[in-house]
């Protein structure tokens, strides 16, 4: 319905009022004019506090005009006999457009103010949606969107000073032009288009202007416009402190690693190179050796040569897994298998340490590549090794646990500081108070953790200053079918 028929709907539906109080009073009930005309007056407050000021002037000059003619003697004409009624019929007339207007008055500013609270609501879930985005570009192309979404614009367009670019609601969207919103900028002042058309608002934080804001289609007020325009500065400078913190953290922490891997490569790598050149210089230099000297000094050569080669050969897992470079074989494999093959393995570094098992004999098989997870129990056994004291039994164990298989490795060591749980399994780390006097370059427990993580699995670890520290890593429990989906 057009708002023309709308209207003459309600002209018609007021002058349809009045001739029904009119033909009640007249016909069913008898009553003085003052209840008459006081029934008039509650129904021009009704209309206007629904329709309008309009039609309810309009209904109180034909109410005044019924009221004249079939209530004030001499009733039937539009004429009045006595002064007093005179007075009563302007009385009237002015109370029902005074009253009128005042109704009307209340209702503008009613919807006046649910339309401030509509407003305020879509600042506040405009500013929600601009703190999820963290990252400068993102939330630059999402903003236009945020913003056609939450206001109801037909477009908007964000253009930023510094990156000379736009940034449009939708990207076959060309209706804002690059050269209009250069210009806006410029001037960087609020620019109302006509009949709100296009709005034009300046980004400014504080006085530095950082763009300007372009919205099409949209009725929000002025200061609403001016409210998204410092809230879009805010977000916008707020994201960019967050990167460049992110961006100094990671210089930060790659300085971290560097200074850690200039300190291993410096100590571990170091030490053999030097054991090897001092045997190799004593071999070409001291010609009469005896033969025990000579097989001793080959000795060292091939121990030291081996050291540095498992050196290397971690260095070289770490960026593997680091690179997700590693394929995994994921089988079905008992977990007894895989420990014994491990301390067979290691049974050079376990010399003088006893290893006790405590395995049940009905586990179920878990998800793994058997060859990684031998890694993983080995460099746990030389760990437990390094850090316990000569002689002191190290404990394998395996539990299930829900729908994971847990296995442990315990020592007896001098355990771990609650400060430093948290950070063993990082690359490089060695445990402050042991440094110096257990040889390692803090790579075999990130490697296990890798290892593990890359299985689906979880390893952590439990600890008690002078009693020793329990490693613990879970594997998946499953069937052929769950290894292959690992695999894939």
């Amino acid at each position: 319905m057009s708002p023309a028929l709308r209207k003459t709907l309600r002209f018609i539906a007021a002058t349809a009022i009045v001739a029904v109080i009119v033909v009640f009073y007249t016909r069913l009930v008898k009553l003085n004019p003052t209840t008459v005309a006081l029934t008039f007056l509650l129904a021009v407050l009704i209309v206007s506090a629904n329709w309008g000021l309009t039609v309810a002037v309009f209904m109180s000059f034909v109410a005044a005009v019924a009221f004249n003619f079939f209530f004030l003697p001499p009733v039937g004409t539009l004429t009045i006999a006595e002064t007093q009624n005179w007075v009563a019929l302007f009385a009237f007339l002015f109370t029902a457009v005074v009253a009128s207007n005042l109704s009307e008055r209340v209702r503008r500013e009613a919807q006046e103010a649910a339309e401030r609270r509509r407003e305020v609501e879509r600042l506040y879930s405009f500013s929600q949606q601009l703190l999820v985005t963290e990252n400068v570009v993102e939330l630059l192309n999402a903003i236009p969107r945020y913003l056609v979404g939450t206001f109801g614009a037909s477009e908007a367009a964000v253009y930023l000073t510094e990156r000379d670019r736009v940034y449009r609601s939708a990207a076959d969207d060309v209706g804002i032009s690059k050269e209009a919103l250069k210009i806006a900028s410029a001037r960087s002042e609020l620019v109302l288009g006509r009949d709100r058309d296009m709005c034009f608002v300046p980004i400014r934080m504080g006085i530095r202007s950082l763009g300007t804001l372009a919205l099409g289609g949209s009725t929000v007020s002025q200061e609403t416009l001016e409210a998204v325009g410092s809230l879009i500065a805010v977000a916008i400078e707020r994201a960019a402190a967050i990167e460049k913190v992110t961006r100094t953290e990671a210089a930060r922490e790659s300085e971290r690693l560097r200074s850690a891997l200039l300190d291993s490569v410096t100590h571990e790598f170091r030490t053999p190179l030097t054991s090897i050149k001092a045997s190799v210089s004593s071999l070409l230099t001291q010609s009469q050796l005896a033969s025990d000297e000579r097989q001793e000094l080959l000795t060292v050569i091939d121990e030291e040569s081996d050291r540095l080669n498992r050196l290397v050969g971690e260095a070289v897992e770490m960026a593997q897994l680091d690179a997700n470079e590693v394929k995994l074989e994921l089988h079905l494999h008992p977990i007894r298998e895989v420990i014994d093959e491990a301390i067979e393995e290691s049974k050079q570094v376990l010399e003088g340490h006893p290893v006790e098992l405590r395995i049940p004999e009905q586990l179920p098989q878990a998800v793994m590549d058997a060859t990684w997870i031998s890694k993983v129990l080995r460099h746990l056994l030389e760990n437990a090794v390094k850090y316990s004291q000569p002689g002191s039994p190290i404990f394998v164990s395996s539990e299930v646990k829900g729908d994971r298989l847990v296995t442990n490795v315990a020592d007896r060591g001098s355990g771990i500081d609650d400060l430093e749980r948290s950070l063993i399994f990082d690359k490089f780390y060695r445990g402050q108070s042991q440094r110096y006097r257990v040889q390692g370059t803090g790579m075999g427990l990130a490697i296990v953790k890798a290892i593990v993580e890359a299985h689906g699995g979880r390893i952590s670890v439990t600890s008690q200053l002078g009693h020793g520290s329990v490693f613990s890593f879970s594997l998946p429990i499953g069937n052929e079918r769950l290894a292959s989906a690992f695999l894939a």
